[in-house]
């Protein structure tokens, strides 16, 4: 896989907007732009090229750092992206002298869930009837990925976590 990987600036919002509107992960266009302008977070860019294709956003905590987002363009799923971005947020997290990233996932999204253990993330916990129900133009149901919903379609999330060494 040909990427290259770089850290967004207020430049690159358009490309960040349009990358989250394919990938759907649920975070605002308001809050997506401001933390391109936050000093406490780092927005990593995965580019093909000139074309960004996905994004990280991880922010700094007092002792942690925690993965707010990532999203990879549907078409560019299962090729590697996920994992070089998340190569660069555990990167951005050591030289913050973090002790772990934290993050949290749809219990239905198997592919991330997956993702997250090759690269030592534990299940730390569950929040019960966490995210709203999936909508049903969703890129993941789209991909044969459909989303384990409990009571009124809300589904749980998983919290986990990597002790950064």
């Amino acid at each position: 896989m040909n990427v290259s990987i770089r850290t967004l600036g207020s430049g690159d919002a358009d490309a960040l907007l349009w990358v989250e509107a394919q990938a759907q992960s649920g975070m605002p266009p308001t809050q997506m732009r401001e933390a391109l302008a936050d000093t406490e977070t780092a927005v990593l860019g995965s580019f093909r090229e000139e074309t960004l294709l996905g994004y990280a956003l991880v922010a700094k905590q007092p002792f942690d750092a925690e993965l707010h987002a990532i999203g990879v363009v549907p078409g560019e799923r299962g090729r590697g992206m996920g994992r070089a971005l998340m190569l660069a947020v555990l990167t951005a997290a050591r030289q913050w002298q973090r002790e772990r990233l934290l993050l949290e996932v749809r219990a239905g999204n198997q592919a991330a869930i997956a993702l997250y253990q090759r690269m030592g993330f534990k299940e730390d916990g569950r929040r019960k009837g966490y995210y709203p129900p999936v909508q049903k133009d969703h890129p993941r149901l789209q991909n044969g990925h459909p989303a384990a919903q409990g009571a009124a379609g809300r589904e749980d999330a998983l919290l986990m976590s990597r002790v950064l060494t």
